[in-house]
Formats: structure tokens, sequence, C-alpha cells
């Protein structure tokens, strides 16, 4: 997912305080005369002739007005395009910067009075570094997702709680139309999600930009950059499972579709409650367990949709037809019969919602796409960047329900259950465990 795209600007979700400017009714003078305000103050980063500067370097730093104009060239002539901060305090290439190459910088820093400063610095790049964390954006170009689509990288090893905030400087969101959101950390710091307050409107347009290439985190530093755009669904489709009644209800745009028997994890091995998004779709996969606890089998299974990076998934078990509705006997999936599982391959979309209620084990944060598992003010507290305080979700109106049929069931047959991530699915997060039970 390593998508490299033509610079366009990006917006980052930091909270930046109103500019306070000191002041009374007239100027100062001296003899009588007004004093001209001074140029802005200009601090140049990287310094001049700096050397071993990461390729993730920021150019810029005014410390009494804002930079408003950045040229950067390499030791070719070659011009690197970029894009402002939204708050003026430095300028981002657009990409990754050459290693060992040289760069001259002109920067030009304006004051609240309309005065400009420009100055030029030079610098050189680090040597490719031997150690590098290994980023992971869950987040495609030209796909559609489901409303509840968050954007999630991942990080191995975990990024300490010291480089959370600089990490998540680097994570630029665009939305349109604008709905803002922020980045939240699991404690592991082994992964961070982005979403708003509110599921994504229909049709949002989503960039994003992870520009970690070259970035320090600890004693070593990011591995590269990850660019892509994708759009929002045009309806919102949520999946409710619940295991007293052996039921899911599938609603879109809040109305039931329909309600299909289930049969969830056996209590040995039981599916987790709590709020999990649809992560990958497969027409075909294999679940092999062999060698983990619980496990030991091999199993093709069809239509299968990944809930967790621990290996639960609802897909199609005609072996278990007899039990769904009645009797809990999987590995922790969500078993429904072969008819409708194909139905909800053609219902659902990666990133629409699936709750589960009323199992013997909570999901962990992490474990998936799992930044709808917890409110927002908890979401927006795991943040490393200050969030705006008005930054919360609009009222929800109720769901409303209409009858629909039931799903059908079949005989049962052989035990089912959930597996490991398939070969051709992306590398799950060193949070995780890839194999589920």
């Amino acid at each position: 997912m390593r998508l490299s795209r033509r610079a366009r600007r990006w917006t980052a979700v930091v909270a930046i305080g109103p500019l306070v400017l000191a002041g009374g009714c007239t100027s100062g003078s001296k003899n009588g005369k007004a004093q001209a305000a001074p140029p802005p103050t200009l601090t140049l980063s990287p310094g001049g002739n700096a050397a071993k500067v990461p390729i993730s370097t920021e150019v810029g730093t005014a410390t009494d007005g804002k930079i408003t104009a950045v040229t950067l060239t390499d030791d070719k002539g070659a011009s690197v395009a970029g894009d402002m901060r939204p708050d003026g305090s430095s300028w981002l290439p657009g990409r990754p910067l050459d290693f060992k190459r040289s760069y001259t910088a002109q920067v030009t820093a304006t004051s609240a009075a309309g005065k400009t400063t420009t100055q030029t610095t030079k610098f050189t790049t680090m040597d490719k570094p031997d150690s590098q964390v290994k980023t992971e954006m869950y987040f495609e170009s030209g796909k559609t997702y489901g409303v509840n689509m968050p954007v999630t990288v991942s990080f191995d090893p975990p990024v300490p709680k010291e480089n959370r905030a600089a990490v998540q400087k680097r994570l630029l969101v665009n939305t349109d139309p604008p709905q803002p959101g922020t980045w939240s950390w699991p404690d592991d710091g082994k992964q961070v999600e982005y979403r708003a307050p509110d599921p994504w409107r229909l049709g949002t347009k989503i960039s994003v930009r992870a520009a970690l290439a070259g970035l320090p985190i600890k004693d070593s530093f990011g591995d590269g950059d990850h660019v892509a755009s994708a759009t929002i669904a045009q309806n919102k489709v949520n999946l409710e499972v619940d295991n007293k009644t052996k039921q899911m209800a599938v609603y879109r745009d809040d109305k039931l579709l329909k309600k299909i028997p289930v049969s969830l994890g056996k209590a040995s091995t039981p599916s987790s409650s709590g709020k999990m998004v649809i992560m990958e779709k497969f027409d075909t996969t294999v679940f092999d367990t062999r060698g983990e606890p619980n496990g030991g089998y091999v199993v093709t299974v069809s239509d299968a949709q990944r809930l967790t990076w621990g290996g639960e998934f609802i897909h199609a078990a005609p072996w278990s037809e007899g039990e769904q509705g009645y009797t809990n006997t999987s590995h922790g999936c969500v078993n429904v019969s072969t008819t409708a599982a194909d139905w909800l391959m053609s219902v659902t979309h990666v990133g629409d919602l699936v709750t589960v209620k009323g199992t013997e084990v909570t999901l962990d944060q992490g474990n998936g796409f799992t930044a709808w598992n917890v409110s927002w003010e908890e979401f927006a507290r795991h943040s490393a960047l200050p969030v705006p305080a008005d930054l919360k979700p609009a009222p929800q109106p109720a769901p409303s329900a209409s009858p629909a049929p039931s799903g059908s069931s079949a005989p049962s047959g052989s035990p089912g259950g959930t597996g490991p991530a398939p070969a051709d699915s992306p590398a799950a997060p060193a949070s995780s465990n890839s194999v589920g039970g």
C-alpha cells in the first residue's frame, strides 16, 4: 500500500490555539514619531550546512511570525513540491527526500504586521539507516469502504509513548466534505486508528498520507510513506449479533433487511463481544490452526469476512447449519448458512460495523479495527496530540425496524471454527495474534 501520487495539500488534525496579539489603541513612538514594525525573526531548521538530516525533515520555524513560502531544490536543481502546515509552523515536503543528497531551501516568514524575512539554508540528508520500523497502512486507493472504516496504521516494533506525538503529526487526513477527527493509540502502541466523532457521511472522499519514511522513532526510522485515496459507500450497513437469541440482524440505512440464525464460539473458544469492523472479505480461504491451542484442523471456508486479527470471521459453515440459531459450536467465528454467507457478501463492505453482544469475553482494543469499540471521549483521550474540546458526536436517530424473513437452516456436519490470516491477506500488526481460537 505504498502508493505514490502527485503532491497535494494535506491537513493534519492538530489543535491550534488562537494567535494573540498584544497592543493598545496607539502605536509606540519615539520623539513623537511612530516606530515601524520589525521584520519577523526566522530560525532555520535544518540549520545551515547540517549533515545527516532525516529524509522526513520539515523546513522552517519562525519565532514571531509564520512560514509563508518555501522553495526546496536538490543538488541538481530539481525542485521538491510540498505544503505549509496549517498553523504556518513549518513546510512539509510532498515526498520523502533522497538519502545522501544535498538540498537548498529558501524560506520566507511573515509577521502579523505583514513584514517579511527571507533566508537560505543548505543541508545534506542521512544515509539509509540499518534499522527501520516496519509500518503498514490498512487503507487502499480506489476502494469503497463502509461508513465506520477507520484509517489504521501498524508499527513493528511498537511506538513508545514519548514518540507518538511526533508520529501522529505525520499522519495526515483530508476529507471531502470536511469531517475532522483524531488518531488514537491502544496502550501497546502497535497500531493507531483515525476516525471522526460520527460515522463518515455517505459518499465522503478520504485522502491519507502516512509520511513516515525516515521519521526518527526511538532508535530507528520509519520505513516508508503510505498514500491512498478512497470513497465511502452510498449506504450504511451494520450487523448486530446477539448470543442470547443466536440471531444476526442486518440493517441497511437503519432499516432491518433480514435476520439470520448464527452459531457462535463454544464455551472453550468463545466469540468476542464488542464493536468490530469488517476488515477484509474472501470468496474462499483456508483456516490452518495446526499447532495452535484448541486448533489442529485445516478447513477451506467460503464467503469469509474478517473481524479480528486474532482470527474471528463471519463465514459459511454448512457443517453447523443444524445448530445455527440454537447452539454455539465454533472456535470463535460467527457461523452462518451457505446461503446467508453468500447473501451477506453481496450486502456488506469492508468498513461496516459488526456488533456482537452477550458472549463470555470482550474484544481487546487493537485486536482488529477497534476504533468504535469505545466511546468518542475514550477514543480521543488516547490521542498523542490535543483534540479540540468542541469535537463531539452529533445526536444519532434511533434505528427503525421492519419485519423481515429469517435466514434458512440446513443439516449439520463437522465442527467449524476460525483460523489464521490467509496467505493473501495483509499482515496483522505485531500487536495481535495472527491466529485465532
